[in-house]
């Protein structure tokens, strides 16, 4: 899952991460950290002053796409993790931003490095679940000073795009629950990319309490809305992951964990299908990062396709 590439930091970049280490302190090597989808990630081994090594991780946006939204993405990142800092979640602390590559060749983020790795394989998913619903819940429970900007939702019924095969009379009646009305929410603070590929969890040595949480990355699109679209967004990958029950399971623990959703099952069921529908636009892009980097090789497009029009026949039954 790390690749090692000694040459991808480019100099300006380098120089810049050196500005912000301690005195005495250089970089000793850089690590590409494979499964990104939007930016290019490294750790960094930093050498310190008494022989011992530290680890940093660098984000930073060099597809031209992301290279033009990265601005905004980077301060919120920067902006939460300032934020969390101190909080009790687990998230990587600032060193520092350029989301304008003022100084860098591309828009950058360096953070510092958590223990543990991102865990997706269908071995131990029962454990993992309500670990993940306990977490989801302690940072809905945060009520920042200054709240983050609304949560954003790109998905209509005109960019839904239906998987080959699959039910159309299902998937036109869920595209007609997406064109209602947003329900009513009470507002929370939003990791909006609350998945299991961006928890880490310490698997090695095996605890006696069984695998722990220990970090939660990728803040970028934090921001402030309804806790069921963070709930569905989890939902929906675990469905994909590991099938749709655990899609439908996971709204269960992320209640039993002390969470609260919208009041009624259609208004519940509403965010379920929107972040389910917005997934048929990205497929390929999230399984490929699933194959590649966690060795996940049965999650071809096609199947994460079947399990999505699964999922979304599972949901449109529950409600009825």
């Amino acid at each position: 899952m790390i690749n090692h590439d000694e040459a991808a930091v480019r100099p300006l970049t380098l120089a810049w991460v050196s500005r912000h280490l301690e005195v005495g302190e250089r970089i000793v090597k850089t690590e590409a950290l494979r499964g990104g989808i939007t930016a290019d990630m490294r750790r960094l081994t930093i050498g310190t002053q008494d022989g011992r090594t530290r680890d940093l991780v660098l984000r930073s946006y060099v597809d031209p796409f992301y290279v033009e939204r990265a601005e905004g993405g980077l301060n919120r990142e920067a902006g939460a993790l300032t934020l969390l800092a101190g909080t009790g979640v687990p998230a990587p602390e600032l060193v520092a931003v350029d989301p304008t590559a003022a100084h860098c060749e591309y828009p950058s983020l360096l953070m510092t490095h958590l223990t543990g790795r991102t865990v997706l394989d269908d071995e131990g998913v029962e454990t993992r679940v309500p670990l993940l619903a306990r977490q989801l819940v302690a940072i809905h429970a945060l009520r920042p000073a200054e709240r983050p900007r609304k949560y954003v939702t790109l998905t209509t019924s005109d960019t839904v795009v239906v998987p080959k095969g699959a039910d159309a009379a299902v998937w036109a009646a869920a595209i007609d629950v997406i064109r209602r009305p947003t329900p009513p929410y009470e507002g929370r603070f939003l990791h909006r990319d609350f998945q299991p590929g961006n928890v880490l969890f310490a698997m090695s040595p095996p605890s006696p309490a069984g695998p722990q949480i220990t970090g939660v990355v990728d803040w970028a699109a934090t921001s402030w809305g309804p806790a069921d679209l963070d709930v569905a967004h989890c939902s929906t990958n675990l469905a994909l992951l590991h099938g749709p029950a655990w899609g439908l399971r996971f709204a269960e623990a992320y209640e039993e964990a002390g969470g609260v959703l919208a009041a009624t099952t259609s208004e519940r069921l509403y965010w379920q299908v929107r972040d389910a529908l917005a997934c048929s636009e990205e497929v390929q892009s999230v399984s490929q990062p699933w194959r590649e980097a966690a060795g996940r090789a049965e999650l071809t497009t096609r199947s994460v396709e079947e399990r999505l029009d699964a999922y979304v026949i599972a949901l449109m039954d529950a409600l009825g």
